[in-house]
């Protein structure tokens, strides 16, 4: 049986869900997500400009929530401009921008979360070194480098992806232009490039950085259970404990979108998608606020001010 080929100019992205009566109740909770999102991150990048602030690991929690706010402004847009415009239709162009960017803030803020891990192995591990191993320059070479790594990584993909010219359907069933749903309805031979897709979500994109965290947490934990008190371990403990719990919480949402077997449904990988760009960097400033003491202080002296 012959398959019609179709020169794709634009793509239509099917959304979260074609139930009509659930667009608005959608729209109104991703607007108050967007939204809190946006304001929360903002709020960390104010609090870390208090001078007691000044420190490796809020700098890095300032390029995290720098992320987070492109992060969620390239993935959640998309919906909002569906609903406000009723036109669910991205060009060529815009789709082949949109999925480049998301690869690229997602490999970013995996690398910034390695370099805090790092952060927290020297300040617990290497107390006695830490402003000497971290300082500006080697926080400006960790934060440069952790861009650099974003925006490469995804070259290789991306680029045979672009080169596709032909499609069974212009229907996307995503909520935005994300590499595994473009290809599942590409006409073209995609065996390469998603042998190459899981290849990167393996060593680079995924298992590289969780592997370099997960190194770092052993050296941290062996570090803290030396540590006679048990209220100074619980003390060492917190201080990183916020950083763990985001990790925790990303991982858990990336393993369930890219490295699940081929067979799952796209919707089934949807629902991931949704919480990595929605619920995680909703989430990375409340946890951060709620258990970091100093961005709460900073927070009020600001208020106060």
């Amino acid at each position: 049986m012959q398959t019609n080929q179709t020169l794709i100019r634009y793509f239509i992205i099917k959304g979260i869900s074609d139930d009509p009566h659930l667009q608005f109740p959608i729209f109104f909770v991703v607007l108050l997500i967007y939204l809190t999102t946006i304001s929360g991150n903002l709020t960390i990048l104010i609090a870390c400009r208090a001078p007691h602030l000044h420190t490796p690991m809020y700098f890095f929690l300032g390029n995290l929530s720098i992320v987070d706010i492109c992060f969620s402004t390239v993935t959640l847009h998309r919906i909002l401009t569906n609903f406000i415009t009723g036109d669910k239709t991205v060009s060529f162009l815009a789709c082949m921008v949109q999925m480049y960017m998301f690869g690229s803030l997602q490999g970013h803020e995996l690398s910034i979360l390695t370099a805090m891990s790092y952060d927290r192995y020297v300040a617990i591990c290497k107390p006695l070194q830490y402003h000497l191993v971290m300082n500006a320059r080697m926080c400006g070479l960790l934060a440069a480098a952790s861009w650099i790594v974003g925006f490469v990584q995804v070259i290789p993909p991306f680029g045979i992806v672009c080169s596709f010219s032909c499609y069974f359907s212009t229907e996307i069933n995503h909520f935005f232009c994300d590499i595994i749903p473009v290809i599942r309805i590409s006409c073209e031979d995609t065996t390469f490039v998603q042998i190459l897709i899981y290849i990167e979500g393996i060593f680079p994109m995924i298992m590289t950085p969780f592997l370099l965290m997960f190194v770092s947490y052993i050296f941290i934990i062996r570090a803290i259970l030396r540590i006679r008190s048990s209220s100074g371990r619980l003390k060492t403990f917190y201080t990183c404990s916020s950083h763990l719990t985001v990790v925790v919480l990303l991982f858990s949402t990336l393993f369930g979108q890219y490295l699940t077997p081929n067979s799952s449904t796209l919707e089934f990988k949807k629902l991931f998608a949704l919480f990595n760009t929605a619920a995680v960097p909703l989430l990375n400033p409340v946890i951060y606020c709620l258990k970091n003491k100093d961005v709460k202080r900073a927070l009020i002296r600001k208020k106060g001010a």
